[in-house]
């Protein structure tokens, strides 16, 4: 007979640890999981886009900088560590006080002695892998093929070895000191070095290792301390950037005797550990640190206050030059074109004549103001909205260039109310419509805009001339997701647009483009369904086989997702090229380390009151090239990147370390070319630094006599005026050129106000040609007028002041906000015509309550001490011109309220100064208080069109406004008022 004894039961203690153990299986899996969905999609997204190089470069790049890193800190202290506790004295008699300290670690000494090293590898694997693109800089870049004046080094040097020479300095630092204190702290432990009885006593294996760790960090040091000395060209002193007097003769030599000396003691401590004397190495230490505040910082504070100071102008004027060279070449403004201007003041008849093409290209449109316009003229949906500030382009109409004020019509999936359910905004309501173009010299009776494409369906000269794609799925303001596609003949559930045929409400359409991921098997909608946290994704029927997912749509967001090396323009524009919408991002190349340049804040550069301050990674830089242009097709999302300077050698090391990403400019359209432009950011930041930088002379830079700045905007004194796009032409040239401008004035004192007077006028030359793959000759140029001193000429803030405390100008203001309306200046554009400086503003009437739809009703003018407050820019420059300027603007067609009354006119061309009025004839007081009855009830009829929806109602109210005021103005001429 035989008997089986039954299994122990387990313990209440082994189940709670088997289900612990098993919960932090099933969290790390899950985890895991988690993990690899993010990878996994970021993957099928960047292979969809066609950049997957550029994911997997930056996987492998990082995971090899982590194994370095982590190796690299890891194996070090391993091998101190056990050398320290091998080699321990095995009979030595410890304190009581180390015995009941060797009593605590012993049990964890094992995994103390693996838990360290891994513990400081995963920091250092974490930091090597952040600097990663440092690392491979510094494997791709090479010579620029420009000498630095200090050392004779190629200033390749300086952007892509110096760098990477710095972080690998550190990093060998860190370790050896992290070494020598964790060697030292384990030959303490165990009785390798002791401390009592006023002695310290070392044995021989831990004296030979810390002396050589010791020897090793002092020659880290000292390598350290020479490549400083480079560093110093990078580096602020005096008011420049670079090394002036003091660095070159005190603080360059001095960092090298101290790499010496360093040297010297590493060298000191290696003797040490053969012989065993510590005396010659702490006492050769001791010195180097007062040799290091002797040489370091006493002998360059003597240098500066007996021989700089005394004598600053004339010491540093060396460097000066230097450093005025240097910033010209980083920021590309060495060829700027200066031209001494003495600007004409008086007006006379035909004195526009030379300048008939420009005038006529003035843009009286503000991009900026005219937003709810547009939104109330062409929204046509409550779900489709326009940019608050809309974008300025050129196309070709005709056989002329135009230049025009642009918007896309996005959707909005945040109005769509109570239908804004999964379904809807995920799969129904999916992209928006149609490109509106609007005349930027051109304006209707009414005020309203010009549109030369407009509508849903588009029409216009666009869809009249060539195949337009109207359908915008990826633009600055599309939905998070949308879910696409379907197989053929399947009824389509995507708006197109809200209107059908026979009578229908909507049509509908099916994406068929390739602009997203697939996700019609169940595995990838599981992926994505973790990826945004919705359930949908994975059991709606709206997914089907060949659907795609689209996300990431902001064109900004997808060039830099596969681009992240450049710094992208704040201003994307939309155009339409070879019949498709794209978008059109400008990207830069930065650097830091330029020697010689000065560095400045691309966060405060680019600011204005129409860009807010941007977040960059790296905000100080004093290097920049405009190197890549990018696209981003607003159907398909696709995107392209050109190499715009292909000399640039930052571009040339990225295309090293992402081959095959970047199209050559060759092959760049011939229509994508017409709309290629100089870019804003790159514009603003070579203006913030021609204001210092426009001399040419070190006598010049040090006295500081002729420091400029950027005005402040009219109309926002608290942010700098943008620049402005116009087709003008400057002196020099034989024709208008689509351009970009901006103005000085005399740079502000301290605790003064600045001189509201212009100094200077810089444009540059933003027409890239229309030729395929070839810029045109002379894009790019910047030319810069500078006032001749003699002349007065007022800038924006005083021109400004003129406008607003003109009493004529005033009185028909008044006229204007009748009711509840307001005014709003315009744009205040500066034009070199006439041999002058001409200022154009228009001015905008809206209602200051409930819908606002701001009206162009007039336009101010004003050349030298003569203003004009007219119906159209036609009108007000015959009125300061002497009755006929020789030129037109764009909107001479359009109806004046007064022909030939209303206005300002030109102290010497007729009686009327600024700021009076003309005594006249009264007028009948019934008449005008019908007139003015008539226009109250207008503006309150047209208020409640507004509110109600109804356009048609409107524009019924807004002509009936429009006459009244227009009686106002003629019964307001003829009796003086």
């Amino acid at each position: 007979m035989t008997t089986t004894s039954a299994p122990n039961p387990a313990t209440p203690r082994t189940s709670r640890r088997i289900l612990t153990i098993s919960l932090v299986i099933i969290a790390a899996l899950v985890a895991a999981f988690f993990v690899f969905a993010s990878l996994y999609t970021d993957f099928l997204w960047f292979d969809q886009v066609g950049f997957a190089n550029v994911l997997t470069t930056q996987w492998l790049a990082a995971a090899s900088m982590f194994a370095i890193g982590f190796l690299g800190m890891a194996v070090p202290l391993f091998v101190v560590i056990q050398l320290a506790y091998r080699l321990r004295p095995v009979y030595v008699r410890l304190s009581s006080q180390l015995d009941r300290y060797q009593e605590v670690i012993e049990p964890l000494r094992r995994l103390a002695m693996w838990g360290m090293p891994i513990f400081f590898g995963v920091f250092a694997g974490f930091a090597a892998a952040g600097n990663w693109e440092t690392v491979w800089l510094w494997f791709t870049g090479g010579a620029t093929g420009v000498i630095d004046p200090e050392f004779g080094m190629d200033t390749g040097f300086y952007l892509f070895a110096m760098p990477f020479y710095s972080i690998l300095l550190a990093f060998v630092s860190a370790v050896i000191l992290l070494s020598l204190i964790v060697t030292a702290l384990v030959s303490y432990l165990y009785g390798s070095v002791r401390i009592g009885q006023g002695e310290l006593r070392i044995s021989k294996p831990a004296r030979i290792q810390l002396a050589i760790l010791a020897g090793l960090y002092l020659l880290v040091q000292a390598a350290s301390l020479w490549l400083d000395r480079f560093k110093t060209l990078v580096a602020e002193e005096d008011r420049i950037t670079g090394a002036a007097y003091t660095g070159v003769h005190a603080t360059i030599p001095g960092m090298a005797i101290l790499a010496i000396l360093a040297a010297l003691v590493a060298i000191l401590f290696f003797v040490t550990a053969i012989i065993g004397r510590w005396r010659f190495p702490l006492a050769a230490t001791a010195l180097l640190i007062v040799a290091s505040l002797v040489v370091g910082v006493g002998y360059p504070w003597v240098v500066t206050t007996f021989q700089v100071r005394p004598n600053q102008n004339s010491f540093q004027a060396q460097y000066y030059e230097r450093n005025i060279e240097g910033t010209k070449e980083a920021y590309d403004i060495a060829d700027l074109e200066v031209t001494p201007f003495k600007a004409v003041t008086d007006a006379e008849a035909g004195q526009l004549r030379e300048d008939a093409e420009t005038t006529t290209s003035i843009r009286i449109l503000d991009p900026s103001i005219i937003s709810p316009t547009v939104q109330q003229l062409e929204q046509f949906r409550g779900y489709y909205q326009f940019q608050d500030v809309l974008d300025v382009d050129r196309y070709e109409i005709d056989g002329e260039s135009q230049d025009t004020v642009v918007a896309v019509r996005e959707l909005d999936v945040n109005r769509l109310g109570d239908s804004n359910n999964w379904n809807n905004r995920t799969a129904v309501y999916t992209h928006g419509y149609g490109l509106v173009v609007a005349a930027g010299n051109q304006r209707t009776s009414e005020g309203e805009p010009v549109f030369l494409e407009r509508g849903i369906p588009s029409s216009g000269f666009l869809t009249e001339t060539e195949k337009f794609e109207p359908r915008v799925y990826f633009g600055e303001d599309s939905p998070p997701y949308s879910i696409v596609g379907a197989p053929e003949g399947t009824e389509p559930v995507e708006i197109d647009y809200p209107r059908g045929e026979d009578g229908a409400s909507e049509t509908k359409t099916t994406f068929e483009g390739d602009g997203g991921p697939h996700i019609g098997n169940t595995f990838n909608k599981l992926l994505f369904a973790l990826k945004f946290q919705e359930a949908e994704i994975l059991f709606s029927d709206l997914v089907n086989n060949d659907s795609q997912i689209l996300y990431d749509r902001d064109p900004k967001q997808r060039v830099q997702k596969v681009a992240p090396y450049l710094t992208l323009d704040s201003d994307p524009y939309p155009s339409v090229v070879d019949g498709e919408v794209v978008w059109v991002i400008d990207g830069y190349t930065t650097s830091s380390t330029y020697p010689y340049s000065t560095s400045v804040s691309l966060s405060d550069a680019i600011a204005d009151s129409n860009t807010a301050a941007p977040n960059f990674t790296i905000d100080d830089i004093n290097y920049i090239r405009n190197s890549v242009k990018a696209t981003v097709n607003a159907y398909d999302g696709s995107v392209t990147l050109y190499a715009w300077d292909d000399e640039d050698p930052l571009l040339k090391a990225w295309q090293k370390v992402y081959p095959t990403t970047i199209e050559p400019i060759s092959e760049m359209s011939a229509d994508l070319m017409s709309h290629v432009r100089y870019p804003t950011d790159l514009f603003k930041v070579q203006r913030e630094i021609l204001e210092v930088y426009h001399v040419d002379t070190p006598s010049s830079f040090a006295q500081q006599d002729n420091r400029w700045q950027t005005p402040n905007d009219p109309r926002n004194e608290n942010q700098l005026q943008p620049p402005y796009y116009l087709s003008m032409q400057m002196p020099g040239q034989d024709s208008p050129r689509f351009s970009m401008f901006s103005t000085f004035i005399p740079a502000s004192a301290q605790g003064t106000t600045s001189r509201n007077v212009l100094m200077g006028y810089l444009a540059v030359d933003s027409d890239a040609g229309s030729t395929a793959g070839k810029k045109a000759e002379g894009y790019g140029q910047l030319r810069m007028l500078e006032i001749d001193a003699d002349t007065t000429v007022p800038g924006p803030g005083q021109v400004q002041n003129t406008f607003d405390s003109d009493t004529t100008i005033a009185d028909k203001l008044n006229v204007l906000t009748l009711g509840k309306s307001e005014v709003l200046y315009g744009n205040l554009l500066t034009l070199p015509v006439g041999g002058g400086l001409l200022y154009v503003q228009p001015v905008y009437i809206q209602s200051s309550e409930g819908t606002q739809l701001p009206l162009l009703q007039k336009v101010l003018v004003t050349f030298g001490d003569s203003v004009a407050f007219e119906d159209t820019l036609t009108g007000a420059l015959d009125v300061i011109f002497g009755g006929d300027s020789g030129a037109s603007g764009g909107d001479e067609e359009v109806e004046p309220t007064d022909p030939g009354e209303g206005g300002t006119t030109p102290p010497d061309e007729g009686t009327t100064e600024p700021g009076t009025t003309d005594p006249g004839t009264s007028t009948d007081p019934d008449a005008y208080a019908a007139a003015l009855d008539a226009a109250q009830k207008a503006m309150t009829d047209r208020d409640a069109a507004l509110k109600s929806g109804d356009l048609t109602a409107f524009a019924e109210a807004d002509k009936r406004l429009t006459a009244a005021v227009t009686e106002l103005l003629s019964l307001e001429a003829s009796s003086g008022k």
